[in-house]
């Protein structure tokens, strides 16, 4: 029988063990993953759905995690949008040309992701049936302020000078980027959530660069807009702002069912931030996973607690796992989070 738990949790109902899955869960630091891996590049991978789904259902069998989350990138949707990406070794993504005037955002075609992103349907569908006995599947999307970063910048950045000057020159501009990547990312987890998902994830990674006024007024009203759309699926909605926690008393207004939570911020604060009602993700700093096992059991029974005060708990790192990290000591998390709480 699939494991109920994760699913429970999002909808408010505790349970024994709490579940945990952890971000980036399938990737590197898994040799199994790079067995797969060594046979193609990146973003082949993504886009050849036997392959995809043998990655998203390895840290279940591995691990023991309590939900499979589709194997992709969030960058996925915005290459039919008419933007051209490449991951380069030592670089991260590369897309290109970059979107920085009206012209280039009028060029942006807002695409039917069943017919531009049908391999990741197809993936939906070989999970549905892989998993039907072990565990839930989350899907995802980049949130629109992120996508429009990598758009802006031409790929990864420090300082995020084009977005930042954009958002502050033109941001009548900038709003009417945020309306088309937002059309997009509403129609490309309506597919993945008719294909088979059973909860769904936005990743807002870079939200935590703006100050409260500038999320509240650029990009919290098209995160909104995502989140009715998607409530007619009544399908968990769960929303990570990474280093977002100064963003909280804006967040808190989002009628999703579940808020990420980075290490930056206890759990037990971020209840009282967001309204006590909510359901809580999070939030062991990955690199606690580098502590010997006592004191990395003491850190998880401190989150524990603290997620007690919320409306449930989902156990999980504040942010991805990190290559160099030991798979036994993944398995040692998801072990002490099972025998914690079992």
């Amino acid at each position: 029988m699939k494991n109920p738990n994760l699913l429970k949790n999002l909808h408010g109902q505790r349970t024994r063990p709490i579940p945990i899955w952890i971000m980036r869960q399938a990737g590197r630091y898994l040799p199994e993953y790079q067995s797969v891996r060594g046979k193609t590049d990146f973003l082949s991978l993504c886009k050849t759905p036997e392959l995809a789904a043998e990655v998203t259902i390895q840290p279940v069998d591995i691990l023991g995690v309590d939900a499979a989350i589709l194997f992709s990138d969030i960058l996925i949707p915005l290459e039919p949008m008419g933007i051209s990406l490449a991951f380069k070794e030592g670089e991260g993504p590369v897309l290109s040309p970059p979107v920085r005037a009206s012209n280039d955002i009028k060029a942006l075609r807002v695409h039917d992701s069943k017919e531009t992103c049908q391999f990741v349907s197809e993936t939906i569908k070989i999970l549905r049936d892989e998993l039907s006995e072990k565990a839930p599947l989350i899907g995802f999307s980049g949130a629109p302020f992120t996508l429009a970063t990598y758009m802006i910048e031409g790929g990864s950045s420090r300082n995020f000078l084009f977005t930042k000057k954009m958002l502050f020159e033109s941001p009548t501009l900038f709003n009417s980027l945020m309306k088309k990547i937002s059309d997009v990312v509403i129609d490309y987890l309506n597919m993945q959530i008719e294909a088979g998902v059973e909860a769904v994830q936005l990743f807002d990674t870079w939200a935590g660069i703006l100050s409260l006024k500038d999320y509240r007024d650029h990009v919290f009203p098209h995160v909104e807009r995502i989140v009715e759309a998607l409530s007619a699926h009544q399908r968990p909605i769960i929303y990570f702002a990474f280093n977002g926690g100064h963003l909280f008393d804006v967040i808190k207004h989002l009628k999703v069912n579940c808020m990420g939570v980075d290490w930056r911020t206890p759990l037990s604060i971020a209840n009282e931030l967001l309204g006590g009602n909510k359901v809580l993700q999070g939030n062991l700093d990955p690199l606690s996973l580098f502590m010997p096992e006592e004191k990395l059991k003491d850190r998880v029974k401190d989150i524990i607690e603290e997620g007690s005060h919320a409306q449930a708990h989902i156990f999980n790192l504040g942010h991805g796992v990190l290559p160099q990290t030991p798979p036994d000591k993944v398995k040692m998390l998801v072990d002490i989070v099972h025998e914690l709480t079992g």
